[in-house]
């Protein structure tokens, strides 16, 4: 697996498995459309699929791969609707139900990520949900990833500088928020203000974020998933989700990323 899909997938397959109860998660990167190949796995595996090329068209992730969306079987062994070229090690690992999902960039699949159970239960909603999610934000992580590797081709020193500035903003903002003073949160203010574009790009109108909104879009720009997001703001995971989809709607966004692009264009952050 390529270095840069490597770790974004390895943290992914470990969300996906605590947040779903998948009882094996795993994942591969399609090769130039040849199909992919199973190198990362978190959960009880006894190592038969590590290392497996899985051809366009065939067992799950091939025809996820050749659809370009997700797909479930609540029997992988006895169901119709795939190929059965990999049931023996599908047999060795004792898998029954599964799920699987493209992670689509430029309207390609660059990765297949799955989820399964050892046992006889169906895949629920919430591990469908979350399989879906997961593919989502590797999109967007690998998206963003590669504006900025595009950006510091160009222009390294600005990059990096814009980097600091994000991390800086961010981070003081948290701290604002955290301290019981209001003058000293009143001076944080001015601070994180001053980080902010005063001249943004005439081309685009005025927007009125919240503090929140404003917030949860700081730390969505350093890729933050919407777990840390949470986390990091000491908010639930749905209310940072509700705060990201305000924010997008102000801005016209439809994506994590375009959301982040537009207020940076419009000095709502740095």
């Amino acid at each position: 697996m390529p270095e840069s899909l490597a770790a974004p997938v390895t943290d992914a397959l470990r969300r996906l498995r605590k947040s779903s109860g998948v009882t094996l998660a795993f994942g591969g990167v399609v090769q130039y459309g040849r199909g992919l190949r199973l190198t990362q796995f978190v959960g009880h595996t006894v190592g038969a699929l590590d290392g497996v090329a899985v051809d366009v068209g065939h067992g799950l992730g091939g025809k996820v791969v050749a659809m370009n969306r997700p797909m479930v079987v609540d029997d992988y062994l006895a169901t119709p609707q795939i190929t059965h070229r990999y049931n023996a090690v599908i047999a060795t690992e004792g898998l029954r139900a599964m799920a699987a999902a493209p992670v689509i960039v430029d309207g390609v699949p660059v990765a297949v990520i799955y989820g399964a159970l050892h046992s006889d239960d169906r895949l629920g909603d919430r591990a469908l949900d979350a399989l879906a999610g997961e593919a989502r934000t590797l999109e967007q992580q690998i998206v963003a990833t590669r504006a900025s590797v595009e950006a510091v081709a160009v222009q390294p020193g600005a990059e990096a500088l814009r980097i600091r500035l994000i991390e800086a903003y961010a981070r003081l903002r948290g701290l604002a928020d955290s301290v019981d003073d209001a003058e000293v949160a009143a001076a944080i203010g001015k601070i994180t203000d001053g980080l902010l574009d005063a001249d943004p790009r005439p081309d685009r109108a005025p927007v009125a974020l919240t503090r929140r909104e404003q917030d949860v879009l700081a730390l969505a720009a350093l890729g933050y998933p919407n777990a840390r997001i949470a986390a990091s703001l000491g908010i639930g995971l749905q209310t940072a989700k509700g705060y990201l989809k305000c924010a997008m709607r102000k801005l016209g966004a439809t994506s994590r990323l375009e959301a982040v692009t537009i207020a940076r264009r419009s000095g709502v952050l740095p």
